[in-house]
């Protein structure tokens, strides 16, 4: 049987502060913002998908803007999102990622051989995996 669904279209995430998730998955990601500027939820272009429909991150402000969401992975609700980044970017998004400051942790991923990850996390504690074909003679273990 075939599956009915041809890709995924959207993740939407809470952001307790929208300007810094933006800038997080705007400008070090390069995610392109498709909603209108004064919109108040982002919707961001990861890539064209299957129709021309895009497949986004779409950003929603979460009504409690002070509180803290659970920096503990067995108490969130996402366990991870994953990016599939070109192989030749994913050096510079790695080294992009760790010249901002962020916890860039390496992995191995335990179904697709011969791919490069690593994770870090975004402003509200979601867990952001890069995954990218190696490239040929790259280094794939951590």
């Amino acid at each position: 049987m075939t599956s009915p669904v041809a890709g995924l279209a959207e993740i939407v995430l809470w952001a307790r502060d929208m300007e810094r998730s933006l800038g997080f998955y705007r400008d070090l990601f390069g995610l392109e913002l498709i909603s209108p500027p004064d919109f108040p939820t982002k919707f961001l272009r990861a890539a064209t998908g299957p129709g021309g429909v895009p497949e986004m991150i779409v950003l929603s402000q979460h009504p409690d803007r002070d509180g803290a969401f659970p920096r503990e992975k067995p108490l969130r609700t996402l366990h991870h999102l994953a990016f599939n980044v070109a192989p030749d970017r994913y050096e510079s998004l790695r080294s992009s990622c760790e010249a901002a400051g962020l916890e860039v942790r390496t992995g191995i991923h335990p179904v697709l051989k011969g791919v490069r990850t690593f994770y870090v996390d975004d402003p509200d504690g979601n867990e952001v995996e890069c995954i990218s074909p190696a490239e040929p003679g790259a280094k794939t273990l951590p």
